[in-house]
């Protein structure tokens, strides 16, 4: 009876002790601040702000014409209604 307490004492001071070294090992280290070794560094300060003002350069190519605008979406159309009726067979 004696050696069972033994036991149960050593098991419950071996399992507080795992608690502990777990908690501890938690606060070791932040994920936040472990960076790959390929990761640029951060500037220590943010910079100046974006430059709002400059437009990209005009599109050489131009625009969709309408007719095959319309095939397109009659295209897209008829995709939505097919999955709709797959999903709902599935179901």
């Amino acid at each position: 009876m004696l050696a069972l307490r033994d036991l149960q004492k050593t098991l419950r001071a071996c399992g507080a002790l795992l608690v502990v070294a777990l908690a501890l090992a938690g606060c070791s280290s932040q994920i936040a601040d472990l960076m790959p070794a390929d990761a640029q560094a951060h500037p220590k300060e943010p910079g100046a702000y974006l430059p709002v003002h400059d437009l990209p350069p005009d599109r050489d190519q131009a625009t969709i014409p309408p007719d095959q605008r319309a095939k397109i979406e009659a295209e897209l159309a008829a995709a939505r209604d097919r999955q709709a009726v797959a999903a709902k067979d599935a179901k």
